[in-house]
């Protein structure tokens, strides 16, 4: 028995295009207990989003493990993965083309109770909903009211609501208030991390945003190019950066004082290395001001560097 919620072994996802083999996800191993927020930052095309959907089967792994309480997800069999499954939700990133316009809020959220027989009857069904629609700050009037009448807010608060009417233990968090305005994001991260706490809810949270990501994880995962690079808790992560790309990913995030306003940002020099047939050794290494030879003979696995803050680099 694992000791672990969630874990992942040598996780692999190739697509095959017309060009080549693109590396997606490459030999990430991670791991979350339960209760836990583990945070998966990186910038676009990094893998980030594809992590979150083998490990969900929402994309079938290319090869490695995934374990959900130390049974292998990747092995289970229909009855099984059915279980598991409900165990096991996700909230898109986008809530409109997420949620099915034809649909009422009523008839979204009830949706999956009814695929997996959840209910007994209809006066059931009617009290989850109703339940769940309270929990996640819908008011009952909106019942009725189809995807295209509400906000953005509200339209991620079904989205919400969907995932947890199935009382999971582990949701992956695909960027789920990107899509939306400052103060609604607020609103929605507020709601997530009081859920999680009332049920004892474990999230892996996919962002870009290093506000975000630092406000609702306990550890962070940094992602390139399908590879995890680095790897701490959020405090340590973010006062003792140890990879290039780590170190120029906070340098990027903007400071709300005007005695900045003058002070020069470093930036990312170098073509992005691509991710069709990779060569071996760091992907990072064409960006990287240290670079050396030995940084492009073969590929880096993570190092401890420190308790519990583990480093992808040959300068570590």
């Amino acid at each position: 028995m694992s000791e672990h919620l969630i874990e992942t072994r040598g996780l692999i996802k190739y697509f095959q295009t017309k060009a080549g083999v693109v590396h997606a996800v490459e030999n990430v191993d991670i791991h979350l207990d339960a209760g836990r927020t583990l945070g998966i930052v990186g910038e676009s095309g990094c893998g980030k989003t594809t992590l979150g959907r083998c490990i969900l089967k929402l994309s079938p792994p290319t090869g490695g493990q995934v374990l959900f309480e130390g049974r292998d997800v990747l092995k289970a069999s229909h009855r099984e993965w059915k279980e598991l499954k409900q165990q096991m939700q996700i909230i898109f990133q986008d809530p409109y083309s997420s949620l099915d316009p034809r649909k009422t809020v009523f008839n979204l959220i009830a949706e999956p109770l009814k695929v997996n027989h959840l209910c007994k009857n209809k006066q059931e069904l009617s009290q989850r909903i109703e339940e769940i629609m309270e929990t996640v700050g819908l008011a009952p009037r909106l019942a009725w009211s189809y995807p295209h009448e509400l906000d953005g807010g509200r339209r991620q608060r079904i989205g919400v609501a969907r995932a947890m009417v199935m009382h999971p233990k582990f949701v992956v968090c695909d960027e789920p208030v990107s899509a939306l305005d400052v103060s609604i994001q607020a609103q929605i991260l507020n709601l997530m991390m009081d859920l999680q706490e009332e049920r004892g809810l474990t999230y892996m949270f996919i962002t870009h945003d290093l506000s975000v990501v630092k406000h609702i994880s306990n550890e962070i995962a940094v992602m390139y190019l399908g590879q995890c690079v680095e790897r701490a808790s959020s405090d340590e992560l973010f006062d003792h950066p140890v990879h290039p790309y780590t170190q120029a990913l906070l340098k990027a995030i903007p400071v709300p004082n005007l005695k900045y306003r003058g002070k020069e940002r470093s930036t990312i020099k170098g073509e992005v290395t691509s991710p069709i047939n990779p060569k071996p050794g760091c992907r990072f290494a064409a960006r990287c001001p240290y670079a050396t030879k030995e940084c492009t003979q073969a590929d880096l696995s993570l190092k401890e560097v420190s308790p519990g803050h583990f480093v992808s680099c040959v300068r570590s």
